[in-house]
């Protein structure tokens, strides 16, 4: 009997440290959100504003880039991929054939800003003519009114939603001309800000980086005459804006879609709100 009352104490001393270790592994569970560059520091304002709401929670929000953060949705490695472009139909059938149901929220809208050097004169370009130049075609800024000097290009690079997005409405001409790509001379950078710090010291360089990391360093370059304003974004006015996504499991845990929702309540939209975006609501 002895022996039998101590077996039954040795599972049930077992099964509370199993009760009890899962339990503090729900409770450290880390929400993982990777991808976007362009909503990196929106995504971080957000988690950081949610986690002083909610003691338990923790997050961890990492950049590399919008298909770096898809593909980690896809492999099970993060919990929420950032995107500064939608999903591709390719993606969602990886997606489906790893058993996931992808949610796409909008969390706001961004508009593509064309940046130069203060120096530079040329204050204004068209559509069709920013893609002769991000294409190799114009490679002298006297084509474009400015001084005789060679254009240096520079793009994000592929990992990129708005190296994609970028391709996709300028350099393809909303993709009527599917065959062409950025040209051979094109420097690519790894995020906004190193675009914009190179455009900041080199004056004849021209770049583009999400409108949330624009500041006074640089000079915003209209396009086809509109500037990249949050009025002319919500209106949809200017011709490069576009949505920022976060993409979720549709059976994603509560934590998650808790964290969601926060994103898009009033709270979360004044963050977008403040990093330069424009709110969805």
């Amino acid at each position: 009997m002895n022996i039998f009352k101590k077996g039954l104490l040795g599972m049930l001393v077992v099964a509370g440290l199993l009760v009890s270790a899962n339990t503090a592994e729900a409770r450290s569970k880390v929400i993982q959100a990777k991808g976007s560059d362009t909503i990196l520091n929106v995504s971080q304002s957000i988690a950081e504003n949610y986690m002083k709401e909610n003691r338990k929670a923790r997050i961890a929000v990492t950049g590399g880039g919008s298909g770096v953060g898809i593909s980690a949705l896809i492999n099970g490695t993060t919990d929420i991929a950032m995107a500064s472009r939608s999903i591709k139909s390719k993606e969602i059938e990886q997606a489906k054939a790893k058993g996931l149901e992808v949610k796409e929220v909008v969390l706001g809208f961004d508009g593509i800003t064309i940046i130069a050097n203060h120096a530079n004169t040329v204050k204004d370009i068209d559509d069709i003519t920013l893609g002769k130049v991000f294409r190799g075609e114009i490679t002298n800024w006297k084509e474009l009114g400015g001084d005789d000097a060679p254009i240096v290009v520079l793009s994000r690079d592929s990992s990129s939603g708005t190296h994609e997005f970028f391709k996709e409405h300028i350099i393809r001409e909303n993709n009527t001309k599917k065959d062409l790509e950025y040209g051979p001379k094109t420097l690519y950078m790894p995020s906004n800000e190193a675009i914009k710090q190179e455009v900041k010291s080199n004056k004849y360089a021209i770049g583009y980086i999400g409108m949330g990391y624009m500041d006074n360093s640089v000079e915003a370059i209209k396009v086809d005459g509109i500037e990249a304003s949050v009025e002319n974004v919500a209106s949809k006015k200017y011709p490069i804006a576009r949505e920022v996504y976060w993409y979720v499991d549709n059976n994603a845990s509560e934590d998650v879609s808790n964290l969601v929702d926060y994103a898009l309540s009033s709270k979360g939209q004044e963050l977008v709100k403040e990093e330069g975006f424009v709110p969805v609501k």
